[in-house]
C-alpha cells in the first residue's frame, strides 16, 4: 500500500470512530460545536502521529481525545465561560448520534442536561473516570492508562462522581416519556391561558427555573418559588407581537424529547429560535430550562431540518 493508500485508509479508521469521539466530548463539554473542536484537534494528532506504531487505534484517540477535553475544562478561558451561574449545557434532539450510547439507564442520564450540568462540579479527571466507566464501558485498568492515574485513584473518583450524580438525581429514576411530555404541554398551555394555579400545581415545592437571557445577559436567569415561576412562565409563554418580531415570524410551538428530557420547542420557518426543558420528579416540574441563545441552539436546529415532528402543541403561537 502506497503513503496516499495507506493515508486514505487511516482517515477511513478515524471517521468510523468519529461519531463515538464526538459523544464522548460532548459529555464532557457539554457542548457539540467545543466537542467537535476536540475531536478535529485529535484527527491533527492522528495525522502527524507515527500509525505504524499505533497498535489499537480507538484507545489511542480516546486517550488523545479525553485528554484534549481536559485540557480545555482547565483553560482559563473555561474557568471563566463555565463559571457558576453563567453556563448551561447545549441541548440535543433524541436520536441525534452525538447523544451516543443509550442502552442503560446511566448511559441515558449521562447525557441529560441535568447530569450535564452537574458536571460542572466535578473535577475533569473526576467526569472522565466516570463517563468512560459508565457510557463507554471502560476498566479502571484501561482508564488509569489514558489518564495517567492509578486504579485505585481511578475508583476513588468514580465512586465519588456517582455519589455526586446520585444525590442530586430527581425522583431516582425514568420518567414515562409519554407522561413526561403531557407534562412540559400542560405547563405550556396553562402559562400561555394564564392559569396560575394550575401551573403552581404542576411545579414541586421547591422548583427552580434558569434562563439564558437568550446570550443577552453574562449570567444565567434565576427563579425560585413555584409561584415566582408561575408568574415567569405566564409572562414568557403570553404570545405579543414583541415576541413576534425577535422569533421573525409567527412560531409554531412543539413539543419534543431533548436530551433524553421533554421540551417545548418554539420555531418559526422551520428554525428553533427558543427552548424549555423540564426535569421531573414524582410526576411533577422540578426544574424548567429556558434556552434561546442563538449559540446554544446549533445543533438542535441542524437535527430539526431532519426532524418529522407530530402535530404542534399550538400551531400559532
Amino acid at each position: 500500500m502506497d503513503g496516499t493508500a495507506t493515508d486514505r485508509f487511516d482517515t477511513g479508521r478515524f471517521e468510523d470512530g468519529r461519531a463515538r469521539l464526538v459523544s464522548l466530548a460532548y459529555r464532557m463539554l457539554g457542548s457539540v460545536a467545543d466537542a467537535e473542536d476536540a475531536v478535529q484537534d485529535a484527527y491533527l494528532r492522528w495525522q502527524a502521529a507515527d500509525r505504524r506504531r499505533i497498535e489499537v487505534p480507538e484507545a489511542w484517540l480516546t486517550k488523545v481525545l479525553t485528554n484534549l477535553c481536559i485540557d480545555r475544562l482547565r483553560s482559563a478561558r473555561a474557568r471563566r465561560e463555565r463559571s457558576v451561574g453563567a453556563w448551561l449545557p447545549e441541548p440535543v434532539l433524541d436520536g441525534d448520534p452525538v447523544l451516543g450510547p443509550a442502552d442503560t439507564f446511566e448511559q441515558r442520564e449521562s447525557v441529560s442536561l441535568a447530569v450535564l450540568t452537574l458536571m460542572e462540579r466535578l473535577s475533569p479527571v473526576q467526569r472522565a473516570v466516570y463517563l468512560l466507566h459508565v457510557t463507554f464501558s471502560y476498566g479502571h485498568a484501561e482508564i488509569a492508562g489514558i489518564l495517567g492515574i492509578s486504579e485505585s485513584a481511578s475508583q476513588q473518583h468514580l465512586h465519588r462522581a456517582r455519589r455526586r450524580v446520585t444525590a442530586t438525581r430527581h425522583g431516582g429514576g425514568e420518567a414515562d416519556r409519554a407522561a413526561a411530555l403531557r407534562i412540559a404541554e400542560e405547563f405550556f398551555t396553562a402559562a400561555a391561558s394564564g392559569r396560575t394555579e394550575r401551573l403552581v400545581e404542576l411545579l414541586t415545592d421547591d422548583a427552580t427555573a434558569i434562563s439564558d437571557g437568550a446570550g443577552l445577559t453574562g449570567t444565567m436567569l434565576r427563579y425560585d418559588t413555584p409561584q415566582r415561576i408561575a408568574a415567569i412562565a405566564r409572562a414568557g409563554f403570553a404570545a405579543s407581537p414583541t415576541k413576534r418580531r425577535f422569533a421573525g415570524g409567527i412560531p409554531a410551538v412543539h413539543s419534543a424529547h431533548v436530551n433524553g428530557g421533554p421540551a417545548i420547542l418554539f420555531v418559526v420557518g422551520g428554525k428553533v429560535f427558543g427552548a424549555v426543558t423540564f426535569d421531573l420528579a414524582g410526576g411533577r416540574i422540578a426544574l424548567v430550562r429556558g434556552i434561546a441563545d442563538p449559540a446554544r441552539l446549533g445543533r438542535l436546529n441542524e437535527a430539526w431540518r431532519r426532524y418529522e415532528p407530530g402535530p404542534p402543541v399550538l400551531a400559532r403561537w
